[in-house]
């Protein structure tokens, strides 16, 4: 039945009704109206209006619940949906934007993981660029002070080594910087290679106190994987450090349940998942690019960042 036809329906119900309470029941209306008779009447209407509202309601609740996923959908927390029941224009209604949900999703994801793959090789371009550019450049600069400052005499020898030192912590820089846009240790070593050396640099670079629990086998995972793993860790870390003003952070990776679980805790004060900036969406959008899923919870006490990735030994 048509959406017209069933608020008629519900309509003409409503009204029938009345009518046959007029036709049977011993009800007159004086002229002019005597008070009884106009409570009454007025009573009369006010459970026609009561009863029509309510058919209304329940026949238009669909329409409610759809509206209301439609303002809270959100296309990285895919797989919401509506249940499909019965049949009508409502029914069809909420087939159709269920089908629209799930191409609108495959979509998103399709574009993040182009987006995310450009952006990938753009790091490791400019890491490239900086590693062979700028830092063979900063070496010979290195290199040039220190003769320099061999052969000069005081005072001029002094402001050498001191430029020198400065050449040294901005070359430990470029560096620092060329690891962060290129895991290298990812590449050669591995995950749990690469998450140790990350922790280890973040701790030194930042002063918090890192804790590590990285579980015994874990099962292989392709490189893409692995990638997402990482960056999702590096994320959280640097979301640590910047907003939630704590002083110990615990990494752990485990495999449990079928799933590979990376888990970042920290004791700060906690973020608020309603203030979701950039970082975390762009976590949720590597987490769609291999099917993993992003849990934040966040408290006084502190956050956690939970990236959940299926088994690929379970999938296949």
């Amino acid at each position: 039945m048509s959406l017209f036809w069933r608020i008629f329906a519900l309509n003409a119900l409503v009204l029938g009704s009345a009518t046959a309470l007029l036709l049977w029941a011993p009800v007159t209306v004086s002229v002019p109206v005597v008070l009884t008779e106009a409570v009454i009447l007025v009573g009369g209407l006010a459970v026609m209006l009561v009863a029509n509202a309510a058919l209304l309601r329940i026949g238009l609740a669909p329409v409610a619940r759809l509206k209301k996923l439609m303002t809270t959908v959100d296309l990285l927390r895919p797989g919401r949906r509506l249940p499909e029941r019965g049949r009508g224009e409502i029914s069809e209604l909420i087939r159709t934007f269920n089908a629209m949900l799930e191409r609108l999703e495959h979509e998103r994801a399709a574009s993040s993981a182009r987006v995310l793959i450009a952006q990938e090789a753009e790091r490791r371009r400019i890491a490239q660029e900086l590693h062979d550019e700028v830092g063979q450049t900063m070496t010979a600069i290195l290199l040039s002070l220190k003769r320099s400052s061999d052969e000069a005499a005081e005072p001029l020898r002094g402001e050498l080594q001191q430029a020198q030192e400065i050449t040294r912590a901005s070359l430990d820089e470029v560096r620092r910087l060329v690891r962060r846009l290129r895991p290298g240790v990812l590449e050669d070593l591995g995950l749990v290679s690469a998450l140790t050396s990350l922790t280890t640099e973040f701790s030194t670079h930042t002063g918090l106190r890192v804790v590590r629990a990285f579980g015994t086998g874990l099962p292989p995972l392709d490189q893409q994987t692995e990638l997402v793993l990482y960056r999702v860790a590096q994320e959280a870390l640097t979301n640590a450090a910047r907003h939630a003003e704590a002083g110990r952070v615990e990494v752990s990776l485990r495999h449990t349940g079928g799933t590979v679980v990376l888990a970042v805790t920290d004791d700060g004060h906690g973020c608020g998942v309603a203030r979701e900036g950039a970082g975390i969406r762009g976590m949720r959008e590597r987490a769609l690019l291999i099917g993993a899923t992003l849990d934040i919870a966040s408290a006084s006490s502190g956050t956690q960042i939970r990236l959940t990735v299926p088994d690929p030994r379970k999938q296949s």
